[in-house]
């Protein structure tokens, strides 16, 4: 993995919880990305999770899709039109409405789906055997318990609990 934190003034900028975060994620998305080529789907890139992650199995549009994925609908429609040059998802009419279109997983992409949730046990087992069972555990419940405090607050201004 290359440096990811640009230099400023000179010096790495420091890191904060947020950019720790953001990096063990990436670095444990790099694994999966490995995992998807080592098994033929090279072309699957970090990106294309924002359409992985956002679709439902019974199809998604691209305006669903982007908003799930906090990204323009340019950008997921060109992220879908590459999945769909590769044969991972196509689109079909939605029998709910008929002037959009859903983006819906083919049999690559399911396969897709698949080879990253098989993974995730090896690398929770992975983690645990760096940190250890308990600690572990410990931060799942403390990301569960972040993850749930800031999906409530939405965009509200937040303040840490009271002591």
């Amino acid at each position: 993995m290359s440096r990811r934190t640009p230099i400023t003034d000179g010096r790495p900028r420091p890191d904060n919880l947020a950019v720790l975060l953001r990096e063990v994620f990436v670095a444990l998305n790099d694994r999966a990305l490995a995992r998807l080529a080592e098994r033929g789907h090279g072309v699957v890139r970090a990106a294309h999770s924002a359409v992985f992650q956002y679709l439902d199995d019974t199809g998604t549009t691209v305006s669903t899709l982007a908003e799930r994925a906090q990204v323009t609908k340019q950008a997921m429609a060109e992220l879908v039109a590459h999945l769909e040059t590769h044969g991972y998802v196509v689109r079909e009419p939605d029998p709910a409405d008929r002037r959009a279109k859903l983006v819906m997983p083919t049999a690559r992409g399911r396969e897709v789906v698949a080879i990253a949730q098989q993974l995730v046990p090896e690398m929770d087992a992975v983690i645990a055997g760096w940190l250890g069972a308990g600690r572990a555990k410990d931060l799942r419940a403390d990301l569960e318990k972040l993850r749930a405090h800031l999906l409530s607050t939405g965009t509200q201004v937040w303040r840490p609990p009271p002591p």
